[in-house]
């Protein structure tokens, strides 16, 4: 989080998301101001986390509009702001739309 917050990524947003889904425990989610952001935002997560010891098991990208680096344990979102509104990733995973989902 902290290479996220040095290199001003807007709105981060950490979901614990344990409880829903084996694929991780946590979702960062947070934006960049431009596409070029997105990917700077992408490549200084990557970097820190190498400096722990942490290798990335993907990155996926989406013209810099939403870049996704899974850290295993954690899995980081970076996104344009007009894409994450659109996706609303938090409201995906919020534990009142699970809880919506589950007794529907």
């Amino acid at each position: 989080m902290t290479a996220l917050d040095d290199a001003k990524a807007m709105d981060i947003q950490v979901i614990d998301v344990s409880g829903m889904t084996a694929i991780t425990d946590r979702m960062i989610i947070a934006s960049g101001r431009s596409n070029r952001q997105v990917r700077s935002l992408a490549e200084k997560l990557i970097a820190s986390a190498k400096e722990q010891g942490v290798r990335p098991l993907g990155v996926e990208e989406d013209k810099g509009e939403w870049v996704l680096v899974d850290l295993g344990d954690v899995i980081a979102h970076l996104m344009h702001p007009t894409t994450r509104a659109y996706y609303q990733l938090e409201k995906l995973w919020s534990e009142e739309h699970q809880q919506v989902q589950t007794s529907s």
